[in-house]
């Protein structure tokens, strides 16, 4: 078969699509809103990305005979209808998982900044431990934070990671951070995972992060806890009901921001090259999208650090701030309050689809300073940035 044999349909939000499949097929590009199953009369392989629900109301009577997600979640995805359709499907897990872990690390230096408390020493609970959480787990030692892993459906799978009971997690951890899919039913349900019981078994004063899915915490019972005075601080980039946000409760958190902690520019190029790997070895061609280009530093990127003056965890949050301010997110969704109601679901949705470009802690080089070993460490193993020779 040649390549114009395949006629290939690309959600336009996905980075790149056009360079990468093209040498795979025909590339049409269409927004989110217009892939519908009038579009898909003339599709054999659809690409697609969270905003696209896939099922029997998308594809039935339509010659799509391959679909893909650029994307780790695949909650949008009827993957139970694909596979009584015969329809081969591939996603991208793990695409956006240092994007998330990231988000997290300028959650807590910022926090630790705001509520002038150290972070080495407390104890942090990561519920989740799969591509994100498992690499924040790896990450955070190194930034002198205790780390208690929990994730059932590991603990049953033989996991060797040393793994501990929700319960033992909760009344433990200075600082809970979830990390989890969402599901409804089951064996290890994730629905309203943390809820009001959970809330009054965690310390009193403990921090929360909640960079899964929204309905993983029951919302109105964080806002009661809230107003209870509970928690010490709480980070919330996913909502129950999004893209539809309470406002009440975004005025009570700390950090808001509006589902993009996974919104790196490499998370996103990610699920574009894990899509491209699985589609050729679908088709059974190889293509020549050159990657390499594509992830090399661009116009309008800054990727040096300039060394703080100041010492120890000061210095790292300087740091973190330099490659990720994540205040800015955090304001830019607060102007939701400002906007008529019925207006707010169409904002989330432009924050999301028109996020600015945020490049990975890892394509960043800071300069040497007068750093000692534990400070080489975080640099290293925590931040993993790069330090220039003679540090």
């Amino acid at each position: 078969m040649t390549k114009h044999m395949f006629r290939i349909l690309c959600e336009e939000k996905i980075p790149y699509a056009r360079e990468a499949f093209s040498s795979l097929g025909e590339v049409s590009t269409l927004p989110v809103h217009d892939i519908v199953r009038d579009a898909l009369r003339e599709t054999d392989i659809l690409l697609v990305r969270s905003g696209t629900r896939i099922d029997a109301a998308l594809l039935d009577g339509t010659p799509v005979r391959y679909v893909a997600t650029a994307t780790a979640g695949t909650d949008h995805v009827d993957r139970d209808y694909l596979a009584a359709r015969h329809i081969p499907f591939a996603h991208a897990p793990g695409c956006n998982a240092d994007a998330v872990v990231e988000y997290v690390i300028a959650a807590l230096y910022h926090l630790g900044r705001t509520k002038q408390a150290a972070l080495a020493g407390k104890t942090i609970g990561i519920v989740g431990c799969g591509h994100v959480g498992g690499r924040l787990a790896a990450r955070l030692p190194a930034l002198g934070l205790n780390v208690l892993c929990c994730d059932p459906p590991l603990a049953e799978a033989g996991s060797p990671m040393a793994l501990h009971a929700y319960e033992a997690v909760l009344e433990a951890a200075d600082i809970l951070t979830f990390h989890t899919p969402l599901v409804r039913d089951g064996a290890y349900p994730t629905y309203h995972l943390l809820d009001a019981s959970g809330m009054q078994r965690m310390k009193p004063g403990a921090w929360l992060i909640n960079a899964s899915r929204g309905p993983v915490v029951d919302g109105r019972a964080l806002e009661a806890a809230i107003d209870a005075g509970r928690f010490g601080a709480v980070v919330l980039d996913v909502w129950e009901g999004e893209p539809e946000v309470r406002l009440d409760l975004m005025r009570k958190v700390d950090l808001a921001t509006p589902h993009i902690a996974g919104h790196s520019f490499e998370g996103k190029v990610n699920g574009t090259i894990m899509l491209y790997e699985a589609l050729q070895q679908y088709l059974g061609m190889s293509g020549t999208w050159q990657v390499e280009d594509v992830l090399a530093p661009g116009p309008g990127d800054h990727l040096e650090l300039a060394w703080p003056a100041a010492a120890g965890e000061a210095a790292l949050h300087d740091l973190v701030h330099q490659m990720y301010d994540i205040t800015a997110d955090d304001r830019t969704f607060r102007t939701a309050y400002d906007l008529p109601a019925d207006a707010q679901g169409a904002f989330f949705r432009r924050l999301r689809k028109d996020y600015p470009r945020r490049r990975t802690f890892a394509m960043f080089t800071v300069a040497p300073g007068t750093q000692d070993a534990a400070t080489r460490r975080a640099l290293r193993d925590g931040l993993r940035v790069q330090v220039s020779a003679g540090a």
